[in-house]
């Protein structure tokens, strides 16, 4: 048996489709990287129980799948001085989606942002310095992108991760 996955026709990355199944190793990979990214393939194949060159090829058909996507420090906000978070749900005028999402990739303390459904359209989660550079990110930089109707905004007093990992 083969240890690729081969993708459906038409299926790429980006897409919004899966590039094909994962096994229980893939997934144990995953856990292991998501854990702790910088280990090496030797490590990483001894605790997934098989050889190196199966840890490789695996890792590199996952990173060409699209499966992983890099890998990156994670950075506590407080300690590196963004002692301030929030949520920011947009409303946003009907099919500018585009626009606004590329102007929101270039507003500096802007983590993430996700396109939605339901009551707004976007949410945003911004990590500032203090209330009042989270004040004019949303003042004065989101509220001025085109295509932005209306923003609400929710403090967000504390953060945690979940204790089960997706890949598990």
């Amino acid at each position: 048996m083969s240890q690729e996955t081969t993708p459906a026709p038409g299926v790429a990355g980006g897409t919004g489709r899966s590039a094909g199944p994962l096994d229980e190793v893939d997934r144990r990979i995953l856990h292991e990287l998501a854990r702790d990214g910088r280990l090496s393939i030797r490590t990483l194949a001894e605790r997934v129980h098989v050889s190196r060159t199966n840890a490789y090829a695996r890792v590199e058909r996952l990173m060409r799948d699209g499966v992983i996507t890099g890998f990156q420090a994670r950075v506590a906000p407080e300690p590196a001085g963004l002692g301030t978070s929030a949520y920011i749900a947009l409303t946003i005028e009907q099919n500018t989606w585009r626009e606004v999402s590329a102007e929101l990739a270039q507003v500096r303390y802007i983590e993430h942002a996700a396109l939605l459904s339901g009551e707004h359209d976007v949410l945003a989660l911004v990590r500032a310095p203090d209330n009042a550079t989270l004040r004019d990110v949303v003042l004065e930089r989101v509220q001025s992108i085109a295509g932005v109707l209306s923003t609400r905004t929710w403090l967000v007093f504390g953060e945690f991760d979940g204790t089960q990992s997706p890949w598990s």
